[in-house]
C-alpha cells in the first residue's frame, strides 16, 4: 500500500508539471491581441463626390438657380388644359403677377412630368368671403396627377379636418391650421417622395410628403395612403412613373403665383 501511495504521489506531480509546461507552451505560441488602430478625424470625412453648388434666391420664397420656374406671372407656357392637353391653359393672368381660376374651364396641368420633387406654390382664396366650408377658395395641387394637397380658405372656416387647407385630401389632416387671413397670400413648400412599386405592380413604398404652410410644418413626412378619392378608401390600384402636376378647378376663383419646382 505504501509503495502505491508513493507511486501515485509522484504520478500526480508529473501530471501537474506536464500541464504547466503545456500551458506555458500555448502562451508562448499564442500571438498577443492586436490593438485596433486609433481613429483619426480624417477617417470619418467624406470628400467625394463634392456637393453640388446652387445659388439661393435673394428673396425668400423665390426660385433658386437649379429650379424649374412653372409660373412667374408672365405667361402660362408651362401649362396646358387638362380637358384637352393640346390646348393652352385657359386660366386668367392678372396684373402680370398671378393666375386666377376660370370657373368651368377645368383643371390645368404641367407639360413636364415629375416624381420626387421640392415644390413651391403661393396661393390665395377669392378676395371676398362669400361662401363657407368647402366652397371657400377650394382648389388642390395634384402631385403625379393623383395625390391631392388641399387648397382651401380655412381661416375661421370649419370643415372636415382631412379636407381643410394643408390636408392630403380625404386622407391625412394637417398638424395645425396655419392659414393667413383673407387678402393675404399663403405659401406651400412641399417635399414629395413618389411611391415605389414592385416588379409585379404591387406597392413597395407608398408616397410620402412634407409640407410647410407659411413656414409652419403641417405635414411631417406623412404617408399618402393612395390615389385621392372623394368617395371610398385610398389605394394604389396600378403602378406608375413620373407624371404631371395639376391645379384643380373647383368653381372657386382661387389665385396662384410664384410656382417653381426642383427635381430630387
Amino acid at each position: 500500500m505504501k509503495s502505491n501511495a508513493i507511486r501515485n504521489y509522484f504520478l500526480s506531480i508529473a501530471l501537474f508539471s506536464m500541464t504547466v509546461a503545456m500551458a506555458q507552451h500555448d502562451y508562448v505560441n499564442t500571438p498577443p491581441a492586436v490593438s485596433p488602430m486609433p481613429m483619426k478625424p480624417e477617417m470619418t470625412e467624406i470628400w467625394e463626390p463634392q456637393v453640388k453648388v446652387i445659388t439661393p434666391s435673394k428673396k425668400l420664397g423665390d426660385a433658386p438657380s437649379d429650379a424649374i420656374v412653372l409660373f412667374d406671372g408672365k405667361n402660362l407656357d408651362q401649362w396646358v388644359s387638362q380637358k384637352d392637353v393640346t390646348k393652352p391653359a385657359p386660366w386668367k393672368i392678372v396684373d402680370k403677377e398671378y393666375m386666377e381660376v376660370v370657373d368651368g374651364s377645368g383643371a390645368i396641368q404641367t407639360k413636364m412630368q415629375f416624381g420626387d420633387c421640392q415644390l413651391h406654390v403661393e396661393w390665395s382664396a377669392p378676395d371676398a368671403v362669400v361662401d363657407g366650408g368647402q366652397w371657400r377658395g377650394n382648389s388642390g395641387i395634384f402631385l403625379q396627377n393623383r395625390y391631392e394637397l388641399q387648397v382651401l380658405d380655412s381661416y375661421n372656416n370649419r370643415s372636415y379636418s382631412n379636407g381643410q387647407a394643408g390636408s392630403i385630401y380625404k386622407d391625412v389632416p394637417p398638424l395645425v391650421n396655419a392659414m393667413k387671413a383673407p387678402l393675404e397670400w399663403n405659401t406651400y413648400d412641399i417635399v414629395y417622395t413618389a411611391p415605389r412599386f414592385k416588379a409585379d405592380g404591387r406597392i413597395d413604398a407608398p408616397a410620402r410628403i412634407t409640407v410647410l404652410q407659411n413656414g409652419v410644418l403641417v405635414q411631417n413626412n406623412a404617408t399618402i395612403s393612395g390615389l385621392t378619392l372623394y368617395i371610398g378608401l385610398h389605394n394604389y390600384p396600378s403602378p406608375h412613373g413620373d407624371d404631371v402636376i395639376a391645379l384643380q378647378e373647383h368653381g372657386c376663383k382661387t389665385q396662384f403665383r410664384n410656382i417653381w419646382i426642383r427635381k430630387l
